[in-house]
């Protein structure tokens, strides 16, 4: 069996589809991922062959818009720049490789060309869901920057700001370059409400979360599967390189703060990070690989580092503290950890209001990220004795095998189904 996946985005993006798709080699079918050559080692290294899309240049020159951590603009930009600009390409891309019969599609949910070529082919396809957020419900609504979502909204109000949102942002932007290609290929009438009716696929739709984060609501679409968090972050069987090891032995479990791979403007959340470990007389490490983000010293007890796994690292640490992403709330449950969040956009906003459900978290608003509030935050999470046990309960839930097994065979079963 082929399966043909795509993976756009940052780290956080690419590593559960790398994992899905290292599980899927393993099983003895054939993978090829798109994504952007930034990702090649990630994507080699579990065995799949890579498709490139895009440039080096174009992924750094992504990450170094300040408007990207927008909660309004960074969405528009990653659409802009992410859907519509590789639209065609990866058309052609899986035109080109796509094998009648045998070929599974396995797509972002960015990726509407995938959803193109099920329309005008029939073929098997599975939208994979990184974070609850993809998925419109007015039972439990999720939590969307710039929009009033609680509980207590009334439903009209915001089915209204859907609507608004699809009518004067989405299908505005999305529609007229979809609708084109699909008109070249014969696909009438045009296709409206991309984000409320039509981008997920009709066959499944493989959420990479576990129920306990997000309960199946009412008004999902019946083919939702949840698998639960993958939890794979390139892990490394040589284990943490020699520097990390011997800072970790090096004295008490420290605090691990990220504001994610991809940020690049993290001048504030770094000052904030250092002065914080000032303040509770903790040690800290800092992980980020653009270093210009950094203070220009670092105490003692605070050390930065590129990339580190988080499977390997958070086990030895005291809390987490990052931005939000949903891959690093399922390391920070699995490693059962504290954690402290400050969300700014895209999925962020929601997963941090999951987990202060789950009892395990608080979230700092970026313009609330300083020192002083970062410290007394973690303070109460780190004392908190119920904090710990909701931590230590949740952490027994987690299972990368497990959700890994039960993915490979829903996508399995797409294929069997139709064959």
């Amino acid at each position: 069996m082929h399966f043909l996946m795509t993976a756009f985005g940052s780290y956080g993006d690419v590593h559960p589809i790398a994992g899905l798709g290292g599980a899927l080699c393993r099983r003895g079918h054939r993978v090829t991922i798109v994504a952007n050559p930034h990702f090649r080692p990630v994507i080699e290294s579990v065995g799949a062959e890579l498709l490139p899309i895009g440039t080096l240049q174009e992924y750094e020159e992504m990450a170094g818009y300040e408007d990207l951590w927008h909660p309004v603009r960074g969405p528009m930009l990653v659409m802009q720049l992410g859907v519509v600009k590789y639209l065609r390409e990866v058309y052609a891309l899986i035109e080109s490789n796509f094998c009648p019969g045998e070929t599974v599609l396995v797509a972002h949910p960015l990726d509407m060309a995938s959803r193109i070529y099920q329309e005008k082919h029939a073929a098997p396809l599975a939208t994979v869901v990184l974070a609850p957020l993809m998925l419109r419900s007015f039972y439990q609504t999720p939590k969307f920057s710039q929009m009033f979502t609680a509980s207590w909204v009334p439903r009209w109000l915001r089915r209204f700001q859907f609507w608004l949102g699809d009518k004067l942002v989405i299908d505005p932007l999305l529609g007229p370059p979809i609708n084109k290609l699909r008109q070249e290929l014969g696909l009438l009438p045009p296709v409206q409400g991309i984000f409320r009716d039509w981008y997920l696929s009709p066959q499944l739709v493989l959420g990479l979360f576990p129920e306990w984060f997000a309960p199946t609501q009412p008004d999902w679409p019946q083919q939702v599967a949840l698998a639960g968090f993958p939890l794979w972050d390139q892990p490394d069987s040589a284990g943490l390189p020699a520097e990390v090891e011997e800072f970790l032995r090096g004295g008490e479990s420290p605090i691990v703060f990220t504001p994610g791979s991809a940020m690049a403007h993290g001048q504030s959340f770094f000052r904030a990070a250092v002065e914080a470990c000032q303040l509770l007389d903790r040690r800290g490490i800092l992980l980020t690989k653009y270093t210009e983000q950094l203070p220009a010293a670092l105490p003692t007890d605070v050390r930065h580092f590129g990339f580190v796994p988080f499977s390997q690292l958070l086990s030895r640490a005291a809390a987490v503290v990052h931005h939000g992403g949903v891959g690093s709330c399922g390391q920070g449950l699995a490693a059962g950890l504290p954690q402290l969040l400050m969300p700014m956009a895209y999925d962020q906003p929601d997963n941090a209001a999951r987990l202060k459900r789950l009892g395990v978290a608080e979230s700092l608003a970026p313009k609330k990220f300083h020192g002083p509030g970062v410290a007394r935050a973690l303070d109460r999470l780190l004392t908190d004795d119920s904090v710990h046990q909701r931590c230590h309960h949740w952490a027994k839930q987690c299972s990368s095998a497990a959700a890994l097994s039960a993915a490979c065979e829903m996508l399995e079963r797409l294929q069997q189904t139709r064959a």
